[in-house]
C-alpha cells in the first residue's frame, strides 16, 4: 500500500480529476490524501458549472496542515492534473519539494493537461510554459496524451519512430518514464487506440480497440492507474498492459450504458481485475 498525496480538480457531480482519480487508487489498495485546485458542481464540459478556482495559497495551506501532522514522510508519491494557473503550478512543485525532502524515495508523477486533438490547448495562458519549463522537469513520471507530447516537445509526429524521438527528448528533460495516451500514427488503424510508455531506454506499445466514446476524466483515470502499477511493479511495462486494460474496461461499461459520464464506481472491479487484457509489445527505439 502506498500513500498517495493527489493534487487536482474537484467535481461533487461525475468523474473528473480527483473525483476520476482517487478511487482507482483507493480501490487498488493505496491511501489517497486529495488536495482539490477547485471544487465544482459538475465537469465544465456541461457548459454551465458552480463553484469556486482555489489558488497556490489554499493548496499550501492543507498541505502545512498535513505536514503538522508528520506524516509527510510518509508519502510515496505526489500526483497533480490540471492546472488552474501557474499560481497552483508552483505550488504543486513546492509540495514535490517538500514531500521530496521528508522522503528522497518519494515520486511525482505529473500529468501535464494542456489541450487535446480537435479542441487545441484549452488551459489558460502560461499554463503550457509552466508544465513543458518547470512541472515537467522535477517529475519522475509524465502522462501526456499525444497532443500535449508534440506541444511539450515542440515536433509533430506522425510515425513511431518521430514519438519515441519526441519521447526520448522528454525524458532528457528530466523524467524518466513517460505514458502517451490516445496515440494515433501512421499504422494505427482506424478502429483503434494506441498507448505507449517508455521506461530505462526500451518502450512498449499496447493497442485496444476504439469504442467511440468521449467523456471526461479518463486521462485522469488512466494516469492514476498507471502510477499505481508502476509503484507497485517498478515496471512500464506492466504498469501499460495494467492501466490499458483496466481503462478500457471501464470505457467499455461507461459506452454500453449510454453514459455521459465514465462510470468510475459500477466498473470498480475493472480496476482490480479487467475482463480483458491487451499485449504489450516492446518497440524498437528509432536509430
Amino acid at each position: 500500500m502506498a500513500n498517495v498525496l493527489s493534487i487536482q480538480s474537484h467535481v461533487a457531480y461525475g468523474h473528473v480529476g480527483n473525483a476520476s482519480a482517487v478511487f482507482p487508487l483507493q480501490r487498488l489498495g493505496h491511501e489517497v490524501w486529495p488536495v482539490h485546485t477547485v471544487q465544482f458542481s459538475n465537469h465544465t464540459g456541461y457548459g454551465s458549472w458552480t463553484g469556486r478556482v482555489f489558488d497556490g495559497q489554499a493548496v499550501d495551506e492543507v498541505v502545512e496542515g498535513i505536514a503538522a501532522r508528520g506524516v509527510l514522510g510518509s508519502c510515496d508519491a505526489v500526483l497533480s492534473g490540471y492546472l488552474g494557473s501557474a499560481d497552483i503550478g508552483h505550488a504543486v512543485v513546492g509540495t514535490v519539494a517538500r514531500v521530496r525532502a521528508a522522503n528522497p524515495a518519494a515520486v511525482y508523477c505529473c500529468d501535464p493537461v494542456i489541450g487535446d486533438v480537435g479542441r487545441g490547448v484549452f488551459v489558460r495562458p502560461g499554463i503550457a510554459e509552466f508544465m513543458r519549463d518547470v512541472a515537467v522537469p522535477v517529475a519522475d513520471v509524465v502522462t501526456p496524451n499525444h497532443f500535449e507530447l508534440d506541444l511539450l516537445t515542440g515536433r509533430t509526429t506522425t510515425t513511431l519512430p518521430q514519438v519515441l524521438d519526441a519521447v526520448a527528448a522528454l525524458q532528457a528533460t528530466g523524467p524518466r518514464v513517460v505514458l502517451v495516451t490516445s496515440l494515433d500514427v501512421e499504422d494505427t488503424p482506424d478502429d483503434a487506440v494506441d498507448l505507449l510508455a517508455a521506461e530505462g531506454g526500451r518502450a512498449w506499445r499496447v493497442r485496444t480497440p476504439e469504442l467511440g466514446v468521449s467523456v471526461n476524466g479518463a486521462g485522469d483515470a488512466i494516469a492514476a492507474l498507471f502510477l499505481a502499477h508502476w509503484m507497485s511493479t517498478g515496471s512500464a511495462a506492466r504498469a501499460l498492459g495494467a492501466a490499458a486494460s483496466s481503462v478500457f474496461g471501464l470505457l467499455r461499461m461507461t459506452a454500453e450504458a449510454g453514459s455521459r459520464e465514465i462510470l468510475t464506481v459500477a466498473a470498480q472491479e475493472e480496476f482490480v481485475s479487467p475482463t480483458r487484457t491487451f499485449e504489450v509489445t516492446e518497440v524498437t527505439a528509432a536509430p
